[in-house]
């Protein structure tokens, strides 16, 4: 499957977090109740993630929370539905009660019984994906949480994955990135990174980077990781 050139063991795996250990699913009643219908959650995430990438294109950067309010309330406008005061702000408050995949636990053992290490990457607030992780009872495998406020830019810019490297002790190609978004797996295999795209919701787009691993579940893609041959 591999051969000659294909990528070599980890010695890191960074997750993505919102989308891939947390999927956003919970939230569509929330989006619902706002008055839009259900397929407005994807649209409204994929606003925010679009602004998100349009401020780091100019060097700029807001918080992701920020970004994505400010998305809801655009798309509120666009719909002319007068949302209550705050509305958008506790839809985004919602998110740091997500529940993790059902067998995100049992990835992460997987890795950790492998000796890879485990960090989280992500485009969100850092006090919010600490608070998810411990929620969901995966602090104990997690050894850092790396969040795009560090750099004040998001992925898929090359530098928070390098950021991530950096403190990580590792070379870019020792750090493998698994996540359910294709700009993401674009952006990590850019950077030089492992990739395992998780195409639970979606097939992966083939405008971009294939992926090195592709698998419908955590559990799989952490499996193929911990198969993958050590360097030589």
């Amino acid at each position: 499957m591999f051969g000659l050139g294909g990528p070599s063991r980890p010695k890191v795996v960074a997750f993505d977090v919102i989308g891939t250990l947390f999927p956003l699913e919970p939230l569509r009643p929330a989006v619902v109740a706002l008055g839009l219908p259900g397929a407005a959650l994807e649209g409204w995430f994929a606003a925010g993630l679009r602004d998100a990438f349009a401020l780091s294109a100019v060097d700029d950067f807001k918080p992701f929370p920020e970004v994505l309010e400010e998305a809801m309330n655009q798309v509120l406008a666009e719909q002319k539905i007068e949302a209550p005061a705050g509305a958008a702000a506790g839809l985004v408050a919602q998110i740091g009660q997500l529940s993790a995949r059902s067998d995100a636990r049992y990835a992460f053992e997987i890795l950790k019984e492998a000796g890879l290490r485990i960090i989280a990457l992500t485009n969100g607030s850092p006090t919010v994906t600490k608070t998810l992780i411990a929620q969901a009872e995966l602090d104990g495998f997690v050894e850092r949480i790396v969040s795009v406020e560090e750099v004040k830019l998001f992925k898929p810019r090359r530098e928070v994955y390098a950021r991530a490297a950096e403190v990580s002790h590792v070379e870019a190609g020792e750090l493998a990135l698994v996540a359910a978004h294709g700009w993401d797996i674009h952006g990590a295999g850019s950077a030089g990174l492992v990739t395992a795209y998780l195409d639970a919701e979606r097939p992966f787009p083939h405008t971009m980077r294939k992926p090195d691993l592709e698998a419908g579940t955590l559990s799989q893609l952490a499996r193929g990781l911990a198969d993958l041959p050590s360097p030589s």
